[in-house]
C-alpha cells in the first residue's frame, strides 16, 4: 500500500520520470511491487542495504521470544528459506543500483552474516540480479541513508548513472 501510494503521489505530481531510493525492506517492497505493476516512468532506483537474497539474521533469530511481535510479519519473509520474499522474485529490470555497508555496529548479529556485512545484512546478499552497478560503503546498516558519502552518491546515480566513488562495480544490466 505505502509503494501504491508513493507512485500515485509521484504521478499525481506529474513527473516525466520517477526515481525511488531504499533502504533495507523497502527495497523488498518495490522489487515485489514491480513484479506486479508496470511503472513506466520509473527511470532509476537506488537501493540501500537490501536483504535481495534474505537475511540468515532472520534464520538465525526467529525463534527469539518477542522478535516477530517487534518487527512484524514481514521480518519472517526476509529470511533465505522457503518463505523468503526476496528469493521469490526475479531480477531487476530497472536502472537499479545498489549501495551495501561493510561496517557493522553489531557484532552478535554479524557473527550470522557472510563478511563482509553492515550488521544486518551481508554484502553478498545485497546483490542483485539485473543490477547495473554496486558500491560498498564502510557504514552500518542503521546509518547507511545518513551518511554523507551515501547521500551523494546516491543522488549523483540518481543523476547520471554512474557513481563518482572509483572502487564502484558497474554490470550489463536489463534497463
Amino acid at each position: 500500500q505505502a509503494v501504491r501510494a508513493g507512485v500515485d503521489a509521484c504521478r499525481d505530481a506529474k513527473g516525466e520520470r520517477l526515481y525511488v531510493v531504499t533502504h533495507s525492506m523497502g527495497g523488498i517492497l518495490i522489487r515485489d511491487y514491480l513484479s506486479r505493476h508496470n511503472v513506466p516512468e520509473l527511470a532509476r532506483i537506488v537501493m540501500l542495504a537490501p536483504p535481495n537474497h534474505g537475511s540468515a539474521v532472520v534464520d538465525n533469530v526467529k525463534d527469539v521470544p518477542g522478535l516477530q511481535w517487534l518487527n512484524g510479519p514481514a521480518f519472517l519473509q526476509l529470511g533465505t528459506d522457503e518463505n523468503s520474499l526476496p528469493l521469490q522474485l526475479g531480477p531487476i529490470s530497472v536502472d537499479t543500483a545498489v549501495i551495501a555497508g561493510t561496517i557493522s555496529i553489531n557484532l552478535f548479529l554479524s557473527t550470522f552474516l557472510e563478511n563482509p556485512d553492515d550488521g544486518k545484512v551481508s554484502v553478498e546478499s545485497a546483490r542483485l540480479d539485473g543490477m547495473c552497478a554496486m558500491l560498498t560503503v564502510p557504514v552500518s546498516h542503521p546509518y547507511i541513508m545518513k551518511d554523507e558519502t551515501v547521500i551523494i552518491e546516491t543522488l549523483l546515480y540518481l543523476q547520471t548513472g554512474r557513481f563518482s566513488e572509483p572502487t564502484a562495480e558497474y554490470f550489463d544490466c536489463q534497463s
